[in-house]
């Protein structure tokens, strides 16, 4: 079965400076029927302003993952990380007992645009980490590209959960699909572009939650499309 989340359901947050979709309950949206799905908690997609962003502020029990889909985040924490995240760089952020971190568009020109990923992670109290990798653009056309599972295999990030994942860019008419084992369920996240998932077309912005399927198919309904796809433990 497969559940579509359109994006124009989303909530919404517009401070000026930031403009910001919420696919699940976050902050002062609260909606008892979009509270996330399976370890999946957060999907929001932001645009900050250049020069701007957010301060300093604390987490705790969370993988946070940050993905830039154009532009360039700044990234600061408690750990003594720094650095500047772009496009095709996937960032992973283990709260745990509690960390502390600002996230700031980097350029005094141009916005960034990123979504921001929460997932639960199996155990609490897990020691604070962080990590970033980068997956140049022919690792993730045309397919399916695994960039985070509990293992790290395949030169992946480290996500403290069982979950998996992954990335493909698909121009129009390519096809990537995917197998779901019996106990696993989806969530697919449209970034860029507009795609069929089985037949049922999604745009930029849409997710779509898949259960009780064995296999779904993607296929490319534009140019430059980009999805994210989840794969997780029922």
């Amino acid at each position: 079965m497969i559940t579509i989340r359109p994006r124009d359901e989303r909530g919404v947050a517009n401070f000026g400076w930031l403009d910001s979709r919420h696919t699940f309950s976050f902050g002062s949206y609260y909606d008892p029927q979009h509270m996330g799905f399976a370890s999946l908690r957060v999907i929001n997609e932001d645009k900050v302003i250049p020069a701007k962003g957010f301060g300093t502020h604390g987490h705790q029990d969370m993988e946070i993952i940050s993905y830039v889909l154009s532009g360039e985040l700044e990234h600061r924490d408690s750990m003594g990380n720094g650095s500047v995240i772009r496009p095709g760089d996937v960032q992973r952020m283990s709260a745990g007992t509690g960390v502390r971190h600002s996230e700031f568009n980097a350029s005094a020109t141009d916005p960034v645009h990123f979504l921001q990923i929460w997932i639960m992670p199996d155990q609490k109290g897990l020691e604070p980490s962080y990590e970033e990798k980068h997956y140049p653009p022919e690792t993730k056309q045309g397919q399916l590209k695994l960039v985070g599972s509990r293992d790290g295999r395949e030169n992946s990030v480290i996500i403290h959960q069982d979950a998996e994942l992954y990335i493909v860019s698909l121009s129009k008419g390519d096809r990537a699909s995917h197998q779901l084992k019996d106990d696993r369920v989806a969530w697919l996240q449209i970034a860029k572009g507009s795609v069929l998932l089985n037949d049922q077309l999604l745009e930029a912005g849409d997710g779509a939650a898949i259960t009780d399927e064995t296999q779904i198919v993607i296929t490319g309904s534009s140019q430059d499309s980009e999805i994210l796809l989840f794969d997780l433990a029922n």
